[in-house]
């Protein structure tokens, strides 16, 4: 039988930011839209707290495509929203060649219902060698509403 242990979310939490990757440096973001008071390195920048907000409803894309290919261990990802109740999926994807090709890491979806459930937060651990694009396709309410997409924060190591 072949087993993992798993890290308990108490140590995770106390990993240094120092441990996740310097996003501002090492890669150049793409993204669909952005509201112009939430711009999506507020979600990418390790000392940034305020996260993206899409500046228009619908499916969104955040690619990061790196200055040199990487190797990633874990993906951590925190969503909020506070206003308006409806089901979000996301979908993780990563290439080594370019972005030509993608490999899905993970989808999921999570019903916010706010002011109860406001906040959905994901750790994977991963083994990804030669990474050159990292892509989350976000997609605000599956049931076809005019929400929009946000992101509190994504972190690599």
């Amino acid at each position: 039988m072949r087993k993992r242990l798993l890290i308990p979310t108490s140590e995770i939490d106390r990993l240094s930011s120092t441990d996740f990757i310097d996003l501002e440096s090492a890669a150049v973001v793409e993204v669909t839209s952005e509201a112009a008071d939430f711009p999506v390195e507020s979600a990418l920048i390790l000392r940034e707290t305020q996260g993206w907000r899409a500046g228009l409803p619908g499916s969104q894309v955040i690619r990061l495509v790196f200055d040199q290919a990487q190797e990633l261990r874990r993906i951590s990802l925190a969503f909020e929203e506070n206003e308006t109740s409806r089901t979000q999926e996301f979908a993780l994807r990563w290439s080594s060649d370019g972005g030509r090709k993608f490999q899905e890491i993970v989808r999921q979806q999570w019903n916010f219902s706010p002011p109860a459930t406001t906040r959905e937060s994901e750790e994977y651990r991963v083994e990804l060698s030669a990474v050159n694009a990292l892509e989350l396709i976000i997609v605000p309410d599956i049931g076809g509403g005019a929400a929009r997409a946000s992101l509190k924060s994504l972190r690599l190591s």
